[in-house]
């Protein structure tokens, strides 16, 4: 443990950040295939667990940054962003959406309530997802 952090991070989805995944992967089941959707979860949860380290490497979701919130940061697969917070040495997937949604309306929907339920996250490791 270098200054006090973790050298590695838990990786944790909230119940939305897990019904986003399962949304997706129906999705893409069925406009495309299943062979797809199994890539793309596969690469999402491959993006997800790449937070384990060093997850203060993503950047701040424009959307929130422009409202002055610097909690949150993003990482993607595109064009899906995986929004999340570190929280307490555990990292914290919020939101995994396309991100040629109406992130905007989305992130505020989803985010901007999350605090209040922040102790109310559902500890899902990533790994077994």
């Amino acid at each position: 443990m270098a200054g006090g952090r973790p050298a590695t991070y838990p990786v944790l989805l909230t119940p939305g950040a897990e019904q986003d995944l399962e949304a997706l992967h129906d999705y893409i089941c069925e406009a495309d295939s299943v062979g797809s959707a199994d890539h793309v979860l596969d690469a999402l949860m491959r993006t997800a667990q790449s937070l384990s380290s060093f997850p203060e490497r993503g950047s701040y979701p424009k959307e929130l940054l422009a409202l002055g919130i610097k909690e949150y940061r993003q990482t993607f697969f595109k064009p899906y962003r995986v929004i999340y917070r570190v929280v307490d040495g555990q990292v914290v997937i919020y939101l995994i959406a396309d991100g040629r949604r109406d992130m905007q309306a989305l992130l505020a929907r989803r985010l901007l309530g999350a605090s209040s339920v922040a102790t109310q996250v559902q500890q899902v490791d990533v790994q077994g997802w």
